[in-house]
């Protein structure tokens, strides 16, 4: 079977104030169906970059991308986006921003009210379902915000650093709830994060990425069975192999970035 997604040799260049500046230089990568793959580098690397150009928000300066055996040219709406930010609409509730992109797409109001229910009760936010969001943590609201992509069914799931902004333990807590939901339905995931013990404990590869110019330098599967407890992953000797020959990867490119 051929790949869902293949990242074909991109490069990206931006003009910064006259100059031009090269975020990514000949990428390349390639996803099956139902793999959860991490993105782990340090700041400035391009880890965002990458996504928008996978979406098709920003076009490639070099290399193509190919979704589903076709090439990408402009905003793909079969692929799903998740944002560190929420972005939940404030005059919605949950379950009205929940049910936007089914709304969107002209389903049938009964029935998307009974698909937002279900993922709702699914991520444990059952109850809340008339709440604003200003009345939600930031952890509720970022669960909306994974269950708002989610309900539309995309084969594809891009996420950009979506428990970056949690404290470190509604961070866990998201972590387990969203292998859960992976686990149901396996959908492909391209997980953006800094945190190189999030990148392990959700994924079947991690990719390590240069300092800028972005470029893939390392892949690593994880083998470690699934399902995960989130809670006790890193304490597993497996964890610790795969940690530390990633970090040895890692490492040296933070510190580049950080002199």
């Amino acid at each position: 079977m051929a790949q869902l997604l293949t990242v074909e040799g991109i490069s990206k260049e931006f003009n910064v104030r006259g100059k031009k500046v090269l975020a990514l230089d000949s990428l390349a990568l390639g996803m099956d169906h139902g793999e959860f793959v991490t993105v782990v580098g340090p700041s400035g690397c391009g880890k965002s970059t990458l996504l928008n150009l996978v979406v098709g928000l920003l076009p490639p300066s070099a290399g193509r991308i190919v979704f589903r055996g076709r090439a990408v040219n402009g905003i793909n709406p079969e692929i799903g986006y998740v944002t560190q930010k929420d972005n939940l609409l404030p005059w919605r509730t949950l379950i009205e921003n929940v049910e936007l992109s089914l709304e969107i797409r002209g389903v049938e109001k009964s029935v998307r009210r009974r698909r937002a229910e279900e993922l709702i009760d699914r991520v444990g936010l059952n109850g809340f379902e008339e709440h604003y969001p200003h009345e939600l943590s930031g952890g509720m609201r970022q669960r909306a915000n994974i269950i708002r992509t989610l309900i539309y069914d995309p084969e594809l799931i891009l996420m950009d650093e979506p428990f970056g902004p949690l404290d470190a333990q509604t961070r866990i807590v998201l972590q387990d709830q969203l292998l859960k939901l992976w686990s149901a339905n396996r959908k492909t995931i391209l997980f953006i994060t800094h945190d190189l013990i999030e990148a392990i404990t959700l994924a079947d590869r991690v990719i390590v990425m240069t300092s800028r110019p972005g470029r893939v330098k390392h892949i690593a599967a994880v083998p470690i069975p699934r399902p995960r407890d989130v809670y006790q992953i890193h304490t597993s000797r497996e964890f610790q192999e795969v940690y530390e020959r990633l970090w040895r990867e890692l490492r040296p490119e933070v510190i580049m970035t950080e002199v």
